[in-house]
C-alpha cells in the first residue's frame, strides 16, 4: 500500500476531512493497518474512474518511472484492434467473446486470461457508467507479456455490467500491460479521453475504425502533462 491519506487528498483535489469521511462510509477502496489508512494506487485510480472524479496528473508520478518511454493510448488501442458485434447476453459470456478477440501472444493461456478478468469482476464492476466498462488483470504482470494493448469492442446487445449509474454496457475497452505503471499510465490516459465530447460522441454511435483512431489521438493530445517524479 504506497499511498497514504494526504496522497490520496492531492491526487483526488479533495480536503483530507472528506477523505475519512469517505473512509467512514466505506465507499472508498483503503486498508487499515494498525491505526493507519494506506492506499492502493490502481485501487483509487480504478475507483476515481468509475466515480467520474477528476484527479491529478501527480498519480503517475512515481520515482524511477520514465513517463517519455511509457506508451501511448493511440498505440496502444493500434495494438489492441477495434472488434465491432462482439457477442453475450450477460458479463461471464461477453468476457468469454472478448478475449477470443484479444490481441495476445501465442503462449498466452486465453482459458487462464478469461479467469482472471472474470475474478476481478466479482472483486467490483468495471464498468465506469454511459456504457462503458474497462475489463482488466488484477495484476498486470501475471500474464508476462512485453506490449501493452488495448482492445476496444462493441457489444452485439448491452448488457447489465453492474455499474453504478446502471446503465447496460455496450462498450468495452480490455486492457493488457506488461507492468504495473503502463497500467495506471493508461487507465488514466483513458478516464481522461472518455471524458472528452467528440471521442465519447464518436464510440456512442460505434465510428468506423479510422475516425475512432482519429479522435482518439486528437483527445490524448489535450491530455496535461504528468509532473516529473519526486525523489524518494
Amino acid at each position: 500500500m504506497d499511498l497514504q491519506v494526504r496522497d490520496v487528498a492531492r491526487i483526488l483535489n479533495v480536503p483530507e476531512k472528506t477523505l475519512y469521511r469517505w473512509i467512514k462510509a466505506g465507499t472508498i477502496p483503503f486498508h487499515q493497518v494498525g491505526d493507519l489508512y494506506r492506499f492502493n494506487r490502481a485501487e483509487i485510480l480504478e475507483w476515481a474512474t468509475a466515480t467520474g472524479i477528476q484527479i491529478s496528473p501527480d498519480i503517475l508520478a512515481e520515482p524511477g518511472v520514465d513517463q517519455e518511454a511509457l506508451p501511448s493510448l493511440l498505440d496502444a488501442v493500434r495494438a489492441g484492434g477495434i472488434a465491432y458485434g462482439v457477442g453475450g447476453t450477460d458479463s461471464a459470456s461477453v468476457l468469454a467473446a472478448v478475449v477470443e478477440v484479444l490481441h495476445v501472444p501465442e503462449d498466452v493461456d486465453r482459458q487462464f486470461l478469461y479467469q482472471v478478468l472474470l475474478a476481478r469482476e466479482t472483486l467490483g464492476s468495471t464498468a465506469v457508467g454511459d456504457g462503458i466498462a474497462i475489463p482488466h488483470v488484477r495484476n498486470p504482470i501475471v500474464l508476462h507479456t512485453t506490449q501493452p494493448t488495448i482492445t476496444l469492442c462493441f457489444l452485439e446487445t448491452p448488457i447489465a455490467f453492474g455499474a453504478l449509474d446502471g446503465v447496460p454496457v455496450k462498450i468495452l475497452f480490455t486492457l493488457i500491460s506488461p507492468t504495473v505503471q503502463a497500467h495506471l499510465h493508461l487507465l488514466s490516459r483513458l478516464a481522461f479521453v472518455l471524458r472528452q465530447p467528440e471521442f465519447k460522441a464518436a464510440l456512442q454511435r460505434e465510428a468506423p475504425r479510422q475516425e475512432l483512431l482519429e479522435k482518439l489521438a486528437l483527445a490524448e493530445a489535450g491530455l496535461p502533462a504528468a509532473p516529473p517524479s519526486r525523489p524518494v
